[in-house]
């Protein structure tokens, strides 16, 4: 299959429509704090994964379709519209404004199909399998805002069946996918992502006294959010992009794509919406004892987002997953701590994953130190 090239670099207006998709993360982490309950947590999964199949979805599109055109740009704008939308009726979706978030989802769905033809009558193979499926799914999601329950959740659980089963019944074969564009996409969306734990910090602090005590919960805040960008980013995203450059069968390429940047992230997202509300319920309650719950949403948070890359490490066969498999375990057992004190656990938290950060990083850097003093002795010699 003939497609254009976007180029190897993501555009300003893709980052724009990344800058709209986060908002529906940040909705989420919101949320969860407000339904802190496995009901809670549940809606947010099932929202999470609709919401993301849709984002992926356009991320592959844009690899292939470059929104370099006026057409191409307003439908990329309606799609940012539909998100939006979405972002918005999040609070409610399984109430009220259900029928809101489903319009939303089918607008994302129809904008994306739409642009996703524009290459050319080459796509309609393509598009035969993935469109209708991924249409079905929205209208399950919009089904699903309009029924009662039990066929509300009901409907919320049979679209992102849908969706997998998408993932494997359309050519895969017929993607064309720029590893170097591709990868640069995911990881904006990531770095924006992690930022919503920055934000949950200043939503924890709003209206309380400035102490020394708040200050330190709020900088081991930061930190527990600058080891999440070290797990992913630490050389990681350069090293994800030449495995997947590496893939040539285009079949391969796509699939890896799919398991590695699509299935994979899911976790590593919900991760970050639930330490959001870690360290804002810790921030809130810095010298109190926390719930149980509350506890356990903050070093819960931090291992479902490193199972996560763990998973996404062994997909691409790179080294660090039992690392993160460790870090996590050690995080969550962090929970008693937390109940006894708040700010305990975030300092615990935080130091877990400082040292496990050292501890995977010192043998990379004898590694390099060594090449470097080999390179040294032989211009040397």
């Amino acid at each position: 299959m003939t497609q254009e090239s976007p180029g190897t670099r993501v555009s300003t207006l893709e980052l724009f429509f990344d800058l709209v998709f986060v908002f529906t993360v940040t909705q989420l982490a919101d949320s969860l704090a407000h339904h802190l309950t496995p009901g809670g947590l549940l809606n947010v999964v099932l929202v999470l994964i609709v919401v993301w199949w849709m984002y992926s979805g356009y991320a592959w599109l844009t690899n292939a379709v470059a929104p370099d055109t006026p057409g191409r740009r307003t439908l990329l704008l309606a799609g940012m519209a539909g998100f939006l939308v979405m972002a918005l009726a999040i609070p409610d979706a399984f109430g009220a404004y259900g029928w809101v978030f489903g319009a939303g989802y089918l607008v994302v769905n129809i904008a994306h199909s739409v642009l996703f033809l524009q290459p050319g009558p080459a796509a309609i193979g393509m598009m035969r399998t993935l469109g209708p499926l991924n249409l079905l799914a929205a209208l399950l999601v919009l089904a699903g805002g309009l029924l009662p329950e039990p066929w509300r959740h009901l409907c919320w659980l049979a679209a992102p069946v849908v969706q997998v089963a998408a993932g494997y019944l359309h050519p895969m074969e017929m993607h064309r996918i720029s590893a170097g564009h591709f990868v640069e996409r995911h990881s904006l969306v990531m770095i924006i992502a992690i930022g919503e734990s920055i934000l949950a910090i200043g939503v924890g602090v709003t209206g309380m006294k400035l102490t020394g005590g708040v200050i330190l919960a709020a900088v081991l805040g930061l930190c527990v959010a600058y080891y999440l960008w070290w797990a992913y980013f630490a050389d990681g995203d350069r090293r994800s992009e030449h495995v997947l450059a590496r893939m040539e069968a285009p079949a391969l390429r796509a699939r890896l794509a799919l398991n590695a940047w699509g299935y994979a992230h899911i976790p590593m997202l919900l991760g970050i919406v639930v330490t959001a509300v870690g360290i804002k319920k810790t921030l809130g309650h810095a010298f109190d004892d926390l719930h149980w719950g509350e506890a356990l949403t903050l070093g819960g948070g931090v291992a479902i987002y490193l199972l996560g890359h763990a998973v996404f490490l062994r997909l691409l066969h790179l080294p660090g997953a039992t690392y993160r498999v460790i870090i996590a375990a050690l995080c969550l057992a962090t929970a008693p701590l937390g109940h006894l004190l708040a700010i305990a656990q975030l300092a615990a938290v935080a130091i877990i994953l400082a040292a496990g950060a050292i501890a995977e990083d010192i043998p990379r850097v004898r590694r390099s130190g060594l090449a470097a003093a080999i390179g040294d002795f032989g211009r040397n010699s």
